[in-house]
């Protein structure tokens, strides 16, 4: 296995975030919870990408960002019906989660 890092994202609702994430094509690996009414922690990946949800107040701040080089930008556009932006250095698209984590999204680059 190649080294790699996760980002965690704080999530006030770790199934509705999976849920939206599923819309970018990310699934659901694996849930743990430590036992019933504790808060739940969740991978999620698509492809090599992977981010860990997670509902425990310490473990991460509101607002964070990530940056996502996917191969289908258009695609994810218009899934969430956002137009791609044009920046001096590349198409983008920003979105923001449920839990108003920020994304940025462009195209891997060639």
């Amino acid at each position: 296995m190649d080294e790699q890092i996760t980002p965690i994202l704080r999530t006030g609702d770790a199934v509705a975030a999976v849920a939206w994430y599923a819309r970018l094509g990310f699934t659901q690996d694996w849930e743990h919870r430590f036992e019933p009414g504790l808060p739940l922690f969740v991978s999620i990946s698509r492809g090599a990408m992977r981010i860990f949800l997670s509902e425990h107040h310490g473990d991460a701040r509101p607002d964070t960002l990530l940056y996502l080089s996917v191969h289908d930008l258009d695609a994810v556009a218009a899934e969430f019906g956002r137009p791609v932006q044009e920046q001096p250095w590349g198409r983008e698209l920003e979105l923001r989660d449920p839990d108003a984590n920020r994304l940025r999204i462009a195209p891997i680059p060639r």
